[in-house]
Order: C-alpha cells, then sequence, then structure tokens
C-alpha cells in the first residue's frame, strides 16, 4: 500500500441504497435479536436472518469485517484470535447527529455503556474472550453481542466465527478443528443465515476450507457469498477473475474480491479510510478487475449482504411473526397455569375451591372418558377399568375349568365316603355340594384381585389430576392425596363385604332348581352316552386283535366240559394225589377257604377222614390264619361301570352348577365394584374434600406455594414481556413494509418494491461505489 493516495483529500463512503431498502427492517431485526437474546437460552432457538463470516485462519476475514465497520475493533495475532462467535450488528445513523462523538459500540453484557474508543472495544472482547474460554487459545460457543453505530455503515447483522484451525494449540483440546466445525455448522445449518465464506486469492479456491464447510449447510448454493480477498498479493501475471465470475465454484449469490490490510500497514497504524482508498486505487488502476468493478470492492460487499439481508428478512417474516405469536400464547398459558399470588383470606378461598371443583371435574371425566387431552397412544382412565373387568376377570374366570383340580379319586371318595355302611345307590347330594362349594370357594381370591386392581387404577387417576395449578401448592397436593386415598381406603371396605357375601351366598344355598342346572337325570343320561361312547371305542380298538384271539380261545374251550375243567390236559402237580373212584371228580375246595384264596392242604391226601381228625384239622387251621393290620389310609379297590358313571354324573353335576356361579360372579363383582367403590367416589369426593380441606384455618397452609413455583413464574413473567416486546418490535417491521409498498405501488416511477437481484453473479451493471471527487471516472450507482 503506498502514499498515492492521501484519505484526507479522499473519503472513500459506502453507496447510499434508497432509504425504504434495510433502513428500517434491518435495525428492527437488530433489536429484535437484542430483545430474544436477553431470555440466554430460552429463545434462542428463534432462528432470524443474519450474516456468518466462515474460513480458515489467516484468511482475513477480520480486515473484512473492520473495513465494513471502518475502524479497528478485533484482537489481531498470529494464532487463533476469534476465540468466540461475536454477533456484530451494524446500525447506519445520521451524520448530522446532535452528538459530536457519532461513532460509538455497546456491548450487550454491558447495556448503557458505550464505547467511543475502539482500542477500547478491542480491549472489552479480549476481556470477554478470556473470562469465558481462558487465556491460553480456548473456545467457548457462548457469543459477545456487539452493536456498532455509525453514518459510515450499511445496516446489517454479521456473526465472526472462529477460524477453521488444523492444530491444536495452547489449551485447545486435541479435537479443536471438530469442534470449531461443529460450531461453524450451528451457525450455519440455519436457512436464514446467509454464509459469508471468506477465502484467500493466494489459495486454491477448490480446497478452500470456508467454501468447502459452506457446501455442507448449503449444497445449492443459493445463500453463500463469497469474498476473495487478499487480491493485491496473488502472483504477478495471475489474476481472480475466474474465481469472481463464479467459473471454478459456482455460487448463486456470486463473489465479491477485496484487498485487506497487510501486516506492515497494521504495525504502521495505516488507518481503514487509507486501506480502502488503496482497495479503490487498485481496482481502478488493475486492466482485469477494473472490468469486474460491481465485484470488487467492501463498498460492494457492504451494499450486497445489505440488500442479501433484507431480502431474507423480508421472506422471513411471515414464519417469524407465526413462531413469535405461537411462543406468547404458550407463555401466557404457562403463566395462567401458575395463577396469580393471593394474600386474602376470600381469595385464597375461592382459589381453593376452585382447584377442588376441578380436581373432581377432572376425576369424572378421565373415568367417563371425557377428558379433553385424550390419549391415542394407550388405554387410559375409565377404559382401562373396563379393560381390566372383561379381559383380567372376566375372561379368565371363563377360561376356569371347576373339574381341573379335582381327581377322579376325589369325587370316588366323598361318595363313598358320604354312603356310609350302606352301599351308594344313587349320587348322593352331600358329596356334590362339598364338591361345588370348593369350586365356588376357589372365586374369591380373583374377585378380590379385580377389586384392587380398579383401587390402584383410581390411585393412578387421582394422581393424572393434578393440574400444574395444583403442583404449586405441595402441602394442598399433599393433603389432597391423603384424603383421596383414605377415601378409597373406606369405599373398598364395602365392596370387599360385597364380594365376600357374594361368593357366601352361593355356597350357603345350592340351588338345585335353578332352570339352566343340568339336573340328575340328565346327568345320568349324558354320563351313560359317554360311558357307551367310550365302551364302543374300546370294543372298536379290540376287534383287530379278536383273530389272535379265537386260536387261544379254541384251547381252553377244549380242556373245559359242562364248565368244569379237564383235569386230563393238564399236568399233575406233585402235590396232588389221585383221587378213589368214589370220591369227586372236582378239584374245587369250598368253604371258608375260597374267602382267603385255594390253598393247597394235606386233606387232599385222604379220600375219607374221620369227623374227629376233620375238626382237628380245622382248628389246626383256624390257628394258623392271621389277619393283617388295617392301614392308616383306606384306599377303595378298582372302580367298577357303575362307581365310574357316578363320577362322571358328578362331574357333570359340579360342572353345570359352577357355570350358573360364574356367570353371577361376572355380573355382580364388577357391579359391586362400580357402586361401592369408583361410583361412591365421583359422587362423593367433592363434598369429602369440602368437608376435611376447606377450613379457613387451613387456608395459609394448604395454599403455601414452594419456592420453585414462584421462580418459575417469576421467569414465565420474565418471558411473556420479552416476547410482547419481540411481538411488538416484529408488528412495526411489517407496518413499516406495508407502508413502503403503498407508497412504491403509487408512485409512477417508483421502484416496483423490495429491489431484487435478477442476477447477483453476471450483472456486472447492477452496482458500484462510489469514487472520490478527484477521480475523473465515476461508476454508476445502483438506481
Amino acid at each position: 500500500m503506498g502514499d498515492a493516495v492521501n484519505p484526507k483529500n479522499h473519503m472513500t463512503t459506502f453507496p447510499k441504497t434508497p432509504a425504504t431498502i434495510g433502513s428500517s427492517l434491518i435495525p428492527v431485526i437488530n433489536k429484535l435479536q437484542d430483545i430474544l437474546a436477553s431470555s440466554g437460552t430460552e429463545l434462542s432457538d428463534i432462528s432470524v436472518p443474519q450474516v456468518a463470516v466462515v474460513g480458515s485462519q489467516s484468511s482475513g476475514k477480520s480486515s473484512v469485517l473492520e473495513a465494513l465497520v471502518g475502524r479497528d475493533f478485533l484482537p489481531r495475532g498470529c494464532d487463533i484470535c476469534t476465540r468466540r462467535p461475536l454477533v456484530l450488528m451494524l446500525e447506519s445513523r445520521p451524520p448530522n447527529s446532535e452528538d459530536d462523538r457519532s461513532e460509538w459500540g455497546e456491548f450487550r453484557h454491558l447495556p448503557g455503556r458505550r464505547f467511543y474508543d475502539f482500542s477500547q472495544i478491542r480491549r472489552e472482547i479480549q476481556i470477554e474472550t478470556e473470562r469465558e474460554a481462558g487465556c491460553n487459545k480456548g473456545v467457548s460457543e457462548k457469543q459477545i453481542r456487539l452493536k456498532i453505530s455509525s453514518p459510515n455503515v450499511l445496516n446489517m447483522t454479521l456473526i465472526d466465527l472462529p477460524g477453521i484451525t488444523k492444530v491444536p494449540v495452547g489449551d485447545q483440546p486435541s479435537d479443536i478443528e471438530a469442534r470449531i466445525r461443529r460450531m461453524i455448522m450451528a451457525h450455519i445449518n440455519n436457512e436464514n443465515c446467509i454464509i459469508l465464506a471468506v477465502s484467500p486469492a493466494n489459495s486454491d479456491l477448490a480446497t478452500s476450507d470456508a467454501l468447502q464447510i459452506a457446501k455442507l449447510a448449503d449444497p445449492t448454493g443459493s445463500r453463500t457469498v463469497g469474498v476473495i480477498s487478499k487480491l493485491d498479493i496473488m502472483d504477478r501475471g495471475t489474476n481472480a477473475c475466474n474465481f469472481l465470475l463464479g467459473r471454478v465454484v459456482p455460487l448463486k449469490l456470486g463473489y465479491v474480491g477485496v484487498v485487506n490490510r497487510s501486516q506492515e500497514d497494521i504495525n504502521k497504524n495505516r488507518s481503514i479510510q487509507e486501506a480502502l482508498a488503496y482497495e479503490e486505487q487498485f481496482f481502478h488502476d488493475h486492466p482485469v478487475y477494473n472490468g469486474v468493478s460491481d465485484r470488487c470492492g467492501i463498498p460492494q460487499l457492504a451494499k450486497k449482504l445489505n440488500l442479501i439481508l433484507e431480502q431474507h428478512i423480508r421472506r422471513d417474516l411471515p414464519r417469524l411473526n407465526s413462531e413469535l405469536n405461537s411462543r406468547l400464547h404458550a407463555a401466557m398459558k404457562e403463566l395462567q397455569m401458575y395463577g396469580e399470588v393471593v394474600e386474602s383470606k376470600a381469595e385464597q378461598g375461592a382459589i381453593l375451591l376452585d382447584i377442588l371443583r376441578r380436581y373432581c371435574d377432572d376425576f369424572s371425566a378421565m373415568v367417563d372418558g371425557k377428558i379433553q387431552d385424550m390419549s391415542t397412544k394407550e388405554l387410559c382412565g375409565g377404559a382401562r377399568i373396563h379393560y381390566f373387568f372383561q379381559s383380567m376377570f372376566v375372561k379368565p374366570l371363563e377360561e376356569m375349568d371347576p373339574c381341573e383340580s379335582l381327581s377322579d379319586e376325589d369325587i370316588a371318595y366323598a361318595l363313598k365316603n358320604s354312603s356310609g355302611l350302606r352301599n351308594v345307590l344313587f349320587v348322593p347330594e352331600v358329596p356334590f355340594e362339598v364338591l361345588v362349594r370348593r369350586q365356588i370357594a376357589q372365586l374369591l381370591d380373583p374377585c378380590h384381585q379385580c377389586l384392587w386392581i380398579v383401587y390402584d387404577e383410581l390411585i393412578k387417576i387421582s394422581l393424572a389430576c393434578e393440574s400444574t395449578g395444583l403442583q404449586r401448592f405441595p402441602s394442598l397436593r399433599r393433603h389432597i392425596n391423603e384424603v383421596v386415598r383414605k377415601f378409597l381406603d373406606a369405599a373398598a371396605k364395602p365392596a370387599e363385604t360385597m364380594i365376600e357375601n357374594l361368593i357366601e351366598m352361593e355356597m350357603d344355598y345350592i340351588n338345585s332348581s335353578h332352570p339352566s342346572f343340568i339336573g340328575g337325570n340328565k346327568a345320568v343320561e349324558f354320563a351313560m352316552q359317554q360311558m357307551r361312547s367310550s365302551k364302543e371305542r374300546v370294543d372298536t380298538e379290540r376287534v383287530s386283535t379278536s383273530e389272535k384271539g379265537q386260536i387261544s380261545q379254541t384251547v381252553a374251550a377244549s380242556s373245559v366240559v359242562n364248565g368244569v375243567p379237564n383235569q386230563g390236559n393238564r399236568p399233575q402237580s406233585h402235590n396232588e394225589r389221585p383221587v378213589s373212584a368214589g370220591g369227586s371228580s372236582s378239584t374245587r375246595t369250598w368253604g371258608i377257604s375260597s374267602i382267603f384264596g385255594n390253598r393247597a392242604s394235606s386233606m387232599g391226601t385222604a379220600a375219607i377222614a374221620s369227623p374227629e381228625e376233620t375238626i382237628h384239622e380245622v382248628e389246626r387251621m383256624s390257628s394258623s390264619i392271621q389277619l393283617r393290620e388295617p392301614p392308616s389310609i383306606l384306599r377303595p379297590v378298582e372302580m367298577s361301570e357303575n362307581e365310574a358313571t357316578e363320577i362322571i354324573v358328578t362331574k357333570l353335576l359340579v360342572q353345570s352348577y359352577f357355570d350358573i356361579v360364574r356367570k353371577n360372579i361376572q355380573d355382580l363383582v364388577p357391579k359391586a365394584i362400580m357402586h361401592f367403590l369408583v361410583n361412591h367416589t365421583k359422587r362423593n369426593l367433592h363434598n369429602t374434600f369440602i368437608q376435611i380441606l376447606y377450613r379457613e384455618n387451613l387456608f395459609e397452609e394448604l395454599l403455601q406455594e414452594q419456592d420453585e413455583v414462584v421462580a418459575r413464574r417469576k421467569h414465565a413473567q420474565e418471558m411473556l414481556c420479552i416476547l410482547r416486546q419481540a411481538v411488538k418490535t416484529l408488528n412495526q417491521v411489517e407496518s413499516d413494509v406495508e407502508s413502503q409498498h403503498r407508497t412504491t405501488n403509487s408512485g409512477a416511477d417508483a421502484c416496483p418494491g423490495l429491489p431484487r437481484f435478477s442476477d447477483l453473479t453476471n450483472g456486472r451493471n447492477n452496482s458500484s461505489y462510489i469514487s472520490s471527487s478527484s477521480k475523473p471516472r465515476a461508476r454508476k450507482l445502483l438506481y
């Protein structure tokens, strides 16, 4: 940079666009950003159109920003300088201000304090950066917000992001590059963010870090403006014309070439004005860049950013207005839930009555299925209770088999025990009633389970009725829960008693005359049919084996004559003796010996014995027979066909009567639970609340707010105030836009509405910057 241009005789100013373009829109949006930023991170997700500056270290980002402001105010150094996002809001103000000091800066974290010395602004940026990110090259995502008011700037909002670095230094972590990239992406991923990608001219544009990261967030290049910096230090014989014309990496918003101050210029304290004068002279005298003057220079860059930002704001106004109003309504609703602070007894009583009434209304609505915020994902409230009755009580009882736990032996014992000394002629009533009562008693436990399942569900419903208005009073909440639990406990007792009475009623009187009962005759008929069917199946199975049995039956028949075994066909044992001719040909023995089985005797050795010998032999045999001790548990012998029929009849009777009882229980138990527990709670809970809780001496204790609720109410009030200011500010913007639109349409020669870029990349006659009066060649201005 030489001394060819004297800054005292030359004053380069930014091109003045019409007063309607960005003159009121961008400053108001800046004000809106300040309002939203005052909420901390609460409203940080509301995106506002702005320009984010990205680039690698030493790409010239800081020089470009300082040139746009016209002042030296950013920290500089050989290492990373921007270590926190710097939100820079430029606000143009009239040059004829009454205040002699027409330029100043104001930080968001120091409201009301103006910095007229821009070196102090640099110092404050360093202090605030070190306070948050440390003193040894650390980075932080927390923003620094700085507003600069000056007559020498155009309205716009810029975000200076940390430069992309490769190698960590100082206290920087090993993944510093990834962290910085995440920080940059968090800003430029916003569709309302214009990306200002700064790339040095002395490097390959195809490998530019700024353009690469911009392409990740903006693949189409529709919201990226390229800046080619350091055009004056390119190798001799080369130029960046292809870069500026978008022939290497095309961008829809085009490129702007700039000349940065060198480190030597900074060391010699050469001002920004001198740098702008040198830049103008450089482009004016350059044989190539003189032909693309609309794409060169800081003034052209400022004007382009101003116009693009204003257009983005205009397009985004409906979305921004809708989002702010939605947040405003949500904040009003939240504050309404917390309620107002009350102190008088009358107000406390009214609030308590309202809370208790709404609680009971919500309880009844959930049970009846009339709740407004009805879930579409799961069953809730009364639908769950109905599900419990049908699927967890009625259905399991329907699947219950009363004879599953009754074996044939159990029934046989019951039948024989009930007959006593007599033989069983018919199925007696006593064993049937004993067996059916035992099965009915098994219904009591599932009935109790059903009652307590509904009880637990009512507890859940009561907890779901705790609105935000109730949560602000923890003492009242505890008292309500205690009253509800005691009320349900008291209501469950008569329900439980009623269920037990129902089971006892069924057990106490077995109504065998019930019209649905199968009865003895029909049961016997069914049993006989079942026995015949079983016998036919057995006979059918034996048909296949009957032919094999015919041979053995023929052999057996030949050995029996008139029912007497043929002794000639049987080998004689060593215990048998031949019988005399006068004796009987039958070898069967009769008398007491047949009771205990056929036993070998020495009497068979003689055909005829004397009476004395016979009596003596009988006495001797009697003395040798000993009866066994009876076992402690007697089990019946193998059951006969009649006994099997009796067992089947008994099972049919038990099954038939149990079905009658089961239907009664399935119908009456849910009715008892609904009457004594559910509907009783709906009818009488509110009166119980009034009797126990609505006492003037309890008002202060019950309505004591917890500290968290007080803090939340205060926070909600602050958010509501901020959102109201934001909506009011945005309404002012829309009013100005409508007024501008009417004014524009009323003038015949006026520009039709908002200026639009028909071709930012190729329209070389679209704009230019103002040269000094000493320059004979004056370039055309936009409009």
